[in-house]
């Protein structure tokens, strides 16, 4: 009987991985919902990194409210990978259940999103944060120019009187909203 959360290291790595296009970088796995942090505890002890980016929302119910830490990404870790092997321990963890492909490409997340995405999820600047599956097709390109996420490229969107930035992580081919002053950002020079 497998435990949760436990490896299966006899899992074989299917041919059709094999002869994907791959190197060494972060990687998207889509895993089963609501199990992203045990994927990620258990990527964590066979031994790979792995970022799982949480957001604070406040979830209510009939008697109280709570902060609680929601993935930013449902279903979705970032892993490294630097082999083969590396994929074959990724996939052999219970609970995941593919790399993300484009084609015969995984979708591979560069090292300045995934900072930028870290810089998103810890900054107490931010104050709200949400996901979005479509890409912005309009919207003026702006700078920031403050905080965690400086220098960072987005495109404004502005609703009853708010100018919410929206940062594309485009390997994922989502966006993320994120709540800022409309002094934080300039004209994209």
């Amino acid at each position: 009987m497998i435990e949760r959360g436990e490896a299966l290291f006899n899992y074989q790595i299917p041919n059709y991985y094999k002869t994907m296009n791959h190197s060494s970088g972060w990687y998207v796995l889509y895993v089963k919902p609501r199990w992203e942090k045990k994927v990620y505890e258990s990527l964590r002890n066979v031994g790979l990194e792995v970022f799982l980016p949480l957001a604070r929302t406040i979830s209510q119910w009939s008697d109280r409210k709570r902060l609680v830490l929601k993935p930013l990404f449902p279903s979705y870790v970032f892993v490294f990978a630097n082999s083969l092997h590396d994929f074959h321990k990724s996939l052999s963890v219970v609970g995941v259940c593919s790399f993300v492909t484009f084609g015969r490409d995984y979708a591979k997340v560069s090292d300045d999103e995934i900072h930028q995405i870290k810089a998103l999820t810890e900054s107490t600047e931010v104050t709200a944060l949400k996901i979005s599956d479509d890409l912005p097709k309009t919207g003026e390109m702006k700078q920031i120019t403050n905080g965690c996420l400086k220098g960072m490229i987005c495109e404004v969107v502005e609703t009853k009187g708010v100018q919410k930035i929206i940062v594309k992580v485009k390997s994922l081919k989502k966006s993320v909203v994120a709540t800022l002053s409309a002094d934080d950002i300039i004209e994209v020079t």
